[in-house]
């Protein structure tokens, strides 16, 4: 099945400014009248929302470990069948991935293949010239399922500076489809997870002009355009990535707790249930009506004393978990533990439905996949359930029950070994620190 033309804008490595390009693009051409929609590659739950601000449509993510091909051709039918361009966006490097069989690694390369979408790269350019074609040619001729048709320069220091790339991408026969001056302006304020999240983001429709503004006046978009290809579908089947946990459910959101993936909400939907959001910031219970409470990931370390203070919140949240299933995943699960210690050290008390403490002052980046089944039966699944997700924060359990019969499931890393439990389980509450992404 062939749809929409797509591409996927990827780079060799983290930090060429590829978010940058693509959020440039696709408000530049979405301001032209074409029907644009964004995809990010891997497990990131930030860039979604910023290319839904830039084309003013949802964007998904596609991650070749972590989904079924059923469940990928799914989501790309549907970006791809109500667009005239995807724009997707790679993650890390191109072929960056986890040690899997060819496919299966998570790299943005097997979106490209999977799909039938030509390569454009950023290339950060800063501090060589002409050897950058020769990191362009290794891209190119590194993996032959597919194809880079183009670059786009970054951090370009001087029009004598462009010139000499260009001669080097000559040599190769790569067309230079525009290229960036350094300009700091560019730039989107970061944290450590990653970007600031959109709804954070200062003038966020202000700063995505002036990217807009960039692209057009530095990129060659006609040519981009056409460099597209149709988006070629091979299975569907209309998966659901996860069943809903509930008919009704009480979603937290605000600024604390924002980290859900898009197309777990939209399969949630699809399936018939009805998401109901409420803000801890704001003092807000979980709304009776609702059949279970899910308080997703987010960054309660930034506002642990506030949250601390909720006490609305805190009192509706222990009374619905008498009756009705909680779960938290990543920081929702901080907030069920017993206490939370903020970056200068205080602690802060917490819901205590869950028998955790954590503490964001002792830092440690915990990063990658994590294959899970579960110990007991609950809104994830039965007893036995696999669910594949992903773990990224930098809290570290300070005091935790580690017994098998409290544990929420044993995991695995993305290479099969075994790292144990993870989470936590108490009457109706469960919690973990990864964020699930499918059944598997």
């Amino acid at each position: 099945m062939s749809l929409s033309p797509g591409l996927l804008v990827a780079a060799p490595r983290s930090g060429s400014g590829k978010t940058t390009v693509v959020l440039g693009l696709q408000r530049a051409l979405a301001r032209r009248g074409l029907r644009v929609r964004g995809v990010k590659c891997g497990p990131d739950y930030i860039d979604p929302a910023f290319h839904a601000a830039a084309t003013g449509t949802p964007s998904f993510n596609l991650d070749s470990f972590a989904m079924s091909g059923p469940l990928l051709g799914s989501i790309a039918a549907q970006a791809a069948g109500d667009a005239d361009l995807v724009i997707a966006e790679g993650s890390m490097g191109l072929f960056d991935g986890i040690r899997q069989e060819t496919g299966r690694t998570g790299a943005s390369a097997d979106i490209a293949v999977l799909f039938g979408w030509p390569v454009i790269l950023v290339l950060d350019v800063s501090g060589h010239a002409q050897s950058a074609a020769a990191v362009a040619l290794g891209c190119a001729r590194f993996d032959p399922r597919i194809d880079v048709v183009g670059v786009v320069l970054n951090k370009v220091a001087s029009e004598r500076h462009r010139r000499l790339v260009e001669d080097g991408m000559a040599r190769i026969g790569l067309p230079v489809l525009g290229g960036l001056m350094r300009n700091a302006e560019l730039t989107l304020p970061e944290r450590h997870l990653g970007l600031v999240q959109a709804g954070e983001t200062e003038e966020l429709d202000g700063r995505l002009e002036r990217l807009a503004d960039a692209m057009e006046g530095a990129i060659d978009l006609d040519r981009l355009v056409a460099l597209a290809r149709p988006t070629q579908i091979t299975t569907r089947d209309g998966a659901v990535p996860l069943p809903p946990p509930g008919q009704r459910i009480a979603l937290a959101s605000d600024r604390a707790f924002s980290f859900v993936y898009p197309h777990v909400l939209a399969g949630w939907r699809e399936a018939g249930a009805e998401i109901v959001t409420f803000s801890p910031l704001a003092d807000e219970p979980p709304p009776s009506g609702c059949d279970v409470c899910w308080l997703p990931g987010g960054y309660p370390e930034l506002h642990a004393g506030r949250i601390a203070g909720a006490q609305h919140f805190f009192e509706g949240l222990r009374s619905f978990a008498e009756s009705r299933p909680v779960h938290g995943e990543c920081g929702g699960y901080m907030v069920l533990g017993q206490s939370l210690e903020d970056g200068y050290g205080h602690i802060h008390p917490m819901a205590g439905l869950l028998p955790v403490e954590t503490s964001y002052a002792k830092r440690k980046m915990h990063l990658g996949y994590r294959v899970a089944h579960l110990v007991h039966g609950g809104v994830m699944g039965p007893a036995g359930q696999r669910l594949v997700g992903h773990e990224f924060h930098y809290a570290s359990v300070t005091q935790s029950d580690p017994a098998r019969e409290t544990a929420f499931a044993m995991v695995q890393d993305a290479e099969g070994n075994d790292l144990g439990t993870a989470g936590h389980r108490r009457g109706l509450v469960t919690g973990s620190f990864f964020h699930a992404i499918a059944q598997g």
